[in-house]
């Protein structure tokens, strides 16, 4: 018979271990000697103590999940169960003990800073959904609309929290953005209803303007000029690429009868001026008395 301190190797050539337990049967050896069969039962236990240290280290420097660490632990809490290894089998369950604890440990760190992110998560979208429904009552057309797509991104960028709750928000988050959209495609429509009726408008008052431009009825025509004038700047603009050429029409028209009226003005003033100068040459001629 062959033993060690944890082990030994009877007549029959069945191998036993020592435990805290007592004494547990590894296996039977029949090809060698006994301490042959215990060098072979020793390699095996040292086998385990080298897979629980590369666990070790892996469960405390890596990010291997919880999952699959506990898989791990069971898998070789087996062998160690199972009593086919000599040598301290008390102490590699007390390391496998202590992993479970540190497997748990970090399941707990990884649970609360789950449930902080996923607390984080919500705040940061409950503060894009107040933003977003302010922004729906915005007028700044642009810069609002820009900063509402920019919160779509950053809503992307975030977790999803639970079912019930992403969608509540999301629905609220929505419903802002189409409430925004739709006002600003009534405000937009309803500038275009205005500045294609300043276009019917103006189109009339360039019309009028231009067949008022050939008038000689000077004072008269002059005030309905300033009538119309009135009238085009209380007509608001029409669209952009009509208002200028409309403008010019106007302009024009007008230009063409006050350049008339200020030459018939001027050709009148040079006669009245040509007469006075006549009548003052006259008054300065020495008068001859009859006697």
């Amino acid at each position: 018979m062959s033993s060690d301190p944890w082990g030994r190797v009877d007549e029959t050539g069945t191998v036993y271990v020592r435990t805290a337990d007592g004494e547990k049967v590894v296996g039977s050896w029949q090809a060698g000697s006994p301490e042959e069969a215990l060098a072979y039962f020793e390699r095996k236990y040292e086998g385990l103590v080298v897979e629980i240290g590369l666990l070790e280290r892996r469960v405390k420097t890596t990010d291997l999940s919880a999952k699959d660490a506990q898989t791990a632990i069971d898998h070789l809490r087996g062998q160690v169960d199972e009593h086919h290894a000599v040598g301290d089998l008390d102490a590699l369950s007390k390391r496998l003990d202590a992993l479970v604890a540190t497997v748990e440990s970090r399941r707990e760190e990884r649970r609360a800073e789950k449930a902080k992110q996923t607390d984080e998560a919500k705040h940061a979208k409950e503060a894009l959904v107040v933003e977003a429904e302010e922004l729906a009552q915005s007028e700044q057309w642009r810069a609002a609309g820009e900063r509402l797509r920019a919160l779509v991104d950053i809503w992307k960028g975030l977790p999803r929290l639970d079912r019930k709750s992403d969608d509540e928000l999301w629905h609220r988050f929505s419903h802002a953005r189409s409430a925004f959209s739709k006002r600003r495609k009534a405000h937009f429509a309803s500038l275009d209803a205005q500045r294609e009726e300043a276009r019917k408008t103006k189109e009339k008052l360039a019309a009028e303007a231009e067949s008022l431009s050939g008038s000689t009825d000077w004072a008269a025509t002059a005030a309905r000029y300033r009538d119309l004038m009135a009238e085009w700047k209380a007509a608001g603009r029409a669209q952009r690429e009509v208002e200028d050429g409309l403008w010019n029409r106007f302009r024009g028209a007008q230009d063409v009868f006050f350049a008339a009226r200020s030459a018939v003005f001027a050709e009148r003033d040079a006669e009245q001026a040509e007469n006075l100068k006549l009548k003052e040459e006259l008054a300065a001629r020495p008068r001859s008395w009859c006697r």
